[in-house]
């Protein structure tokens, strides 16, 4: 694919997935992540010719200009959209798939000092929500959605939701969604949501203790119409 196919595409994708894109004249000079994407596509391209520091150079400016760091040596599918974008950074090993949405805040970092995988790989279709981190050479599965604010430093399965601190997959390998369906404002509590499996389960055996009163007494009763009391246990207890 071109150059003017690949940037028409881009800005296609940002129609796609922002409602409030108006004109092509608005996006292309008013959205700073269309402008981080641009600018890393030249900076990687001077990466992987052996110009890295020009190619760390234009990062530099980029980050300047956009409030959005993505590291020259990261690799980025087709498709991002990096929704308003500021603060986002993106190490250097960074993996990103095809139509994969960000946004501000996100953070693909790393944790070891070693020259060798260390940053997160993201499959196709994934959407990071405001303020999330994912954290080491980690893969997110294809279609996942993560929660506003969680820290992911585990795998997790493909169309799973993750959620909390550290991230726990809430759902996965359910059926299809869309990404842009996770409502933000009410993400999934794995913490209520346990608390309330266990109160539920102790209102269960609550109900099955007393049953089991009520047929013990039943029994008690039925034994002793059966044997009376005699004159002699009547003494002993007296």
């Amino acid at each position: 694919m071109g150059v003017l196919s690949r940037m028409r595409e881009d800005i296609q994708s940002i129609f796609d997935r922002d409602p409030a894109a108006r004109t092509s004249l608005e996006v292309v000079l008013l959205y700073p992540g269309l402008h981080a994407i641009w600018a890393y596509r030249v900076a990687h391209w001077l990466w992987e010719h052996n110009c890295k520091l020009l190619g760390r150079l234009v990062s530099e400016f980029a980050r300047f200009i956009t409030g959005i760091e993505i590291h020259p040596g990261a690799k980025i599918g087709r498709r991002l959209f990096i929704d308003h974008g500021m603060g986002i950074v993106m190490g250097e090993t960074t993996e990103i798939g095809d139509d994969v949405l960000l946004y501000q805040g996100v953070t693909l970092g790393g944790t070891s000092l070693k020259k060798e995988k260390r940053h997160p790989t993201l499959e196709d279709h994934v959407m990071v929500s405001a303020g999330a981190s994912v954290i080491g050479p980690v893969r997110i599965g294809e279609g996942s959605r993560i929660g506003a604010g969680a820290v992911v430093v585990s795998s997790c399965p493909p169309w799973s939701t993750v959620v909390g601190i550290p991230g726990k997959v809430i759902e996965g390998d359910n059926a299809r969604h869309d990404v842009m369906e996770l409502d933000h404002a009410k993400l999934p509590d794995p913490v209520a949501r346990a608390m309330g499996n266990l109160i539920e389960k102790l209102n269960r055996m609550g109900v099955r203790m007393e049953e089991i009163e009520e047929r013990q007494d039943c029994l008690e009763d039925k034994v002793s119409e059966h044997h009376p009391p005699t004159p002699d246990r009547i003494a002993n207890k007296g």
